[in-house]
């Protein structure tokens, strides 16, 4: 005797019911004055299904109603726990725990609540893919959000991706969820989302937390919590510690391209198994990218070599297209799988720790691509994006906008800045083309945008999610960065949000790096009429907490490296270079320089290649690398270059104005100590022999550093070792000293107070 109306069954069959527990898994229901349990399993392909409770040791067959795969029994029986399904298809045979048995919701009311109003800042523990246990089972929770889909089923190898099988429940809140019992980690997935004009979507999870290895697009089942972490010393002490004012010299790397491997050698997991990962790169179709492990095993000694405190990587976010640089995401909690699992990403940053090198990753939370398994019309609506195309769409890229005005999707991002902190332990991020969100009309012609609500151009959502992400980033993890690629005038970008700010810590000075780019391409004979471009910087600087960059944006299409942008002979190339740097490390602010600069590349950056590593055969790109190695060390060994970067009292001109010898001299203070460094600067290739400046105090100068010193390639002229002061007063300092500035040059000078005390003493 059926229990069920054929309309209930039809709405199940034709997967139409947004709530299946209603009509399949077990009822208590009357029947003929008696209470009876009634168990209802929709099995597309089955031919006869069995309900089977192990601790009784009993089968009841079941019977089809209304459909040849909708079957149903009744059981007369007290309690009805933790019964399974034997299943038969075909020849073959399968039992099973029956989805709709586990009505107990992963999410509760107070998560939808916070999420609903945007404040869930760790929801990504209970959307996605969480294998878990409920009453005893093993199995995965499924849970994503869809407001506006008809019907959501879960999608697998588990159920030959037939979306008939695990149909999803939707909550009040538009979040459709589903225990699968038996599944584990590994399993891979989708969603199948249909609109209410039965379009059918497959999507990937937006919050899975592994995809599979591009082109193919599937979310896998992930345990973020096994890897045992090795860092806690590091992570204790950077709750504790100032990141402004501390050293910070960042090699920015794209992972794909700093360095392949030979295909013939595939890649090893710590229990042997072959990794999964390949290359598609265009110059070199035999080669394979490395894997994050070895990565770790590469990348970090030879940037530990160089001196730099932090390594920074483009998007490692999921993306589908390798020429995107990672800025086109569509796994925003997924580190991409072309170089390895999240156990493997996990690794390569805690062997950073372990080598005393921060972690910096970009994040994109300006736009998302248009790919059909990403977040674009993800229900089948615009959900994650502004349906005005005016709001909702950057032309120029190809690629949607947040619609930040809307708590859920405003959550999704706070959420997944704070997870990269979480769970990867990551040190900061560079938030990228902040710039796009905080302009209505950014790269938009008129009549393409709308205005706010006062009629002004600014997007007042996005710069209150900004506030919102740095306000909650910082609140849970102290001593971290937050870095902003914003290229506007937008004011109190790096201040905090409690004075209005924008909540970053340090912002790229975007124009910083046009000047010195401009000023350093000309000859050095025009340089004498734009002496601004050096100076010009110090009358902003204290703004904001600036950091001073030289990134791949400005090493691709068509700009040449930053070798090739110099000009004059070789010599005079690798010179300008050297002067550049030593400059930008002697100048108040952060620093940030991209991969392939350090050794002197000609080529642009290719993402489909390698860097020009043979250009080591050659002996003025191994002194290049030298001369970084040692600029960077001399960086990170004296304070008064970085620990008063954007307080006033460090910085003070000795003389900017001598620009008819385009030769500027400053002082850079110790916050902490009275030390303080001298950094003279010859921006011509016409030495000075006798150049005299004004110092503050009495006694010896040992000349710390030389760009132009043998060992470098330069022509080795400088102050052999350091200089004395004449009692001689100029640029209203007591004392002076007679040096001889190099070409192309820049000395770095510090008062020896041992020797000269020791002189006066005598």
């Amino acid at each position: 005797m059926t229990t069920i109306a054929p309309e209930q069954v039809n709405r199940i069959v034709w997967n139409q019911h947004h709530d299946p527990f209603e009509v399949l898994g077990s009822h208590l229901i009357e029947q003929n004055g008696k209470n009876v349990w009634a168990v209802r399993a929709y099995l597309p392909n089955a031919s006869a299904a069995w309900v089977v409770l192990p601790e009784e040791r009993k089968e009841y067959p079941m019977e089809t109603v209304h459909d040849p795969h909708f079957f149903e029994c009744t059981i007369e029986i007290s309690e009805l726990a933790n019964y399974q399904l034997r299943i038969k298809e075909g020849e073959h045979e399968r039992v099973t725990y029956d989805p709709y048995a586990f009505r107990s919701p992963n999410l509760t009311e107070f998560d939808l609540h916070l999420f609903s109003e945007g404040n869930h800042h760790r929801i990504y523990e209970k959307m996605g893919a969480h294998a878990t246990e409920i009453d005893g089972v093993k199995g995965v929770y499924f849970a994503v959000w869809a407001p506006n889909a008809r019907n959501v089923s879960v999608l697998g190898d588990f159920n030959n991706w037939d979306g008939r099988k695990h149909q999803m429940r939707k909550g009040s809140t538009g979040v459709w969820e589903l225990f699968i019992p038996g599944l584990g980690v590994g399993e891979h997935y989708k969603y199948e989302i249909k609109n209410f004009e039965g379009h059918i979507y497959e999507k990937s999870d937006p919050y899975g937390f592994q995809q599979e290895v591009r082109p193919k697009t599937a979310s896998i089942v992930t345990d973020l919590n096994s890897y045992s972490w090795g860092d806690e010393d590091w992570m204790e002490k950077r709750r504790h510690t100032d990141p402004l004012t501390q050293p910070i010299s960042v090699y920015e790397v794209h992972l794909g391209s700093w360095l392949h491997a030979s295909s013939a050698e595939p890649p090893k997991l710590p229990n042997g198994e072959i990794q999964p990962v390949v290359s598609v790169s265009e110059l070199n179709p035999g080669a394979r990218f490395l894997t994050y492990r070895e990565l770790a095993e590469r990348l970090i000694p030879y940037v530990k070599d160089l001196g730099y405190t932090h390594i920074e990587m483009l998007p490692i976010a999921e993306h589908p297209f390798d020429g995107s640089w990672g800025y086109q995401v569509t796994g925003y909690f997924a580190p991409t799988s072309r170089f390895g699992a999240p156990e493997d990403f996990m690794y390569f940053v805690d062997q950073c720790h372990e080598n005393n090198i921060g972690v910096i990753v970009d994040w994109v939370p300006g736009h998302f691509p248009k790919d059909g398994h990403g977040l674009a019309f993800f229900d089948g609506s615009h959900l994650y994006e502004h349906a005005d195309p005016r709001k909702g769409e950057h032309k120029e890229w190809g690629t949607l906008v947040f619609n930040y005005s809307r708590n859920e999707v405003r959550n999704f991002l706070v959420a997944n800045a704070l997870f990269w902190f979480d769970k990867y332990h990551i040190d900061g991020i560079r938030v990228d083309a902040v710039a796009s969100m905080l302009y209505l009309d950014y790269c938009r012609k008129e009549g393409e945008w709308v205005t706010n609500q006062y009629g002004g151009r600014e997007n007042i959502e996005a710069a209150d999610f900004l506030r919102q992400t740095n306000h909650t980033i910082f609140s849970y993890f102290p001593g971290i960065v937050s870095i902003a690629e914003e290229s506007t005038s937008w004011p109190m970008v790096s201040w905090p949000t409690y004075t209005g700010g924008l909540g970053f810590n340090l912002k790229w000075n975007m124009g910083w790096m046009h000047d010195m780019l401009d000023y350093f391409s000309m000859d050095p004979w025009f340089r004498q009429f734009h002496q601004n471009n050096i100076t010009f910087s110090m009358w902003y600087h204290h703004s904001e907490n600036f950091m001073l960059a030289l990134s791949h944006d400005e090493v691709v299409h068509g700009k040449s490296n930053i070798i090739g942008k110099m000009p004059g002979d070789r010599w005079q190339k690798l010179a300008n270079v050297r002067c550049l740097f030593t400059y930008m490390f002697a100048h108040p602010g952060k620093k940030t320089m991209f991969m392939s600069m350090e050794f002197g590349q000609w080529s642009e950056w290719n993402v489909w290649s390698d860097l020009e590593w043979h250009l080591f055969q050659h002996e003025p790109h191994q002194q290049l690398k030298q001369f970084f190695s040692e600029l960077n060390h001399l960086y990170r060994s004296e304070p008064a270059l970085y620990s008063q970067d954007f307080a006033q009292a460090g910085f003070e001109w000795i003389d900017c104005s001598d620009n008819r010898h385009s030769v500027v001299f400053f002082i850079r203070r110790d916050k902490d100590s009275d030390d303080f460094i001298i950094a003279v600067c010859n921006f011509t290739p016409q030495p000075h022999s006798h150049y005299r400046i004004g110092v503050p105090e009495f006694g010896f100068y040992n000349e710390l550093f030389n760009s132009d010193a043998r060992q470098y390639g330069g022509s080795n002229m400088g102050n052999l070792g350091g200089k004395w002061t004449d009692n001689w007063s100029l640029h209203n300092h007591p004392y002076s000293l007679d040096l001889c500035l190099p070409p192309l040059g820049v000395l770095i000078l510090k008062l020896d107070k041992k020797k000269t005390a020791e002189v006066m003493e005598s």
